[in-house]
């Protein structure tokens, strides 16, 4: 039961990991789900658009992409890239972080079964992502 935080060909180094690491495991607590082993790996646009060509075959850059291992537990590799969230967050008006926070329970709850391709599921992600993003501000100000 990991969840976990690396990088991949970049200088990264995660803010507040721990109290992240209890948010994303408090996610999933709420969600019903068990943890098996999650891991983040930050990485730039170049690595996860190369990732996305040869996996998905994508020839899109994107921000997020999940591999999910197991559709009993929580298991799966949530691959982020830094660049493309730090410049998604300058066009959505938040600060880099906020976006990285958003796109990390995004990938996590791929990692659950949520789905984003049709309307109403994107929707549903959204309001999921919204939901835990205010969590994850209860717990900030608590710590």
């Amino acid at each position: 039961m990991e969840l976990t935080f690396h990088s991949e060909g970049i200088d990264f180094e995660l803010e507040d990991s721990t109290i992240i690491q209890t948010w994303l495991k408090q996610v999933i607590k709420n969600e019903n789900w068990i943890l098996a082993n999650v891991a983040y790996i930050f990485c730039s646009d170049a690595y996860l658009y190369k990732m996305n060509v040869e996996h998905l075959q994508h020839d899109t850059y994107t921000d997020v992409i999940t591999f999910q291992y197991n559709e009993d537990f929580v298991e799966g590799d949530v691959f982020i890239s830094v660049e493309r969230t730090a410049e998604n967050a300058g066009i959505f008006g938040v600060t880099p972080n906020r976006e990285l926070h958003r796109v990390m329970v995004h990938g996590l709850l791929h990692l659950m079964g949520y789905k984003d391709k049709e309307p109403k599921d994107k929707a549903l992600m959204t309001e999921k992502e919204n939901q835990y993003l205010e969590l994850l501000d209860t717990i900030l100000v608590s710590n």
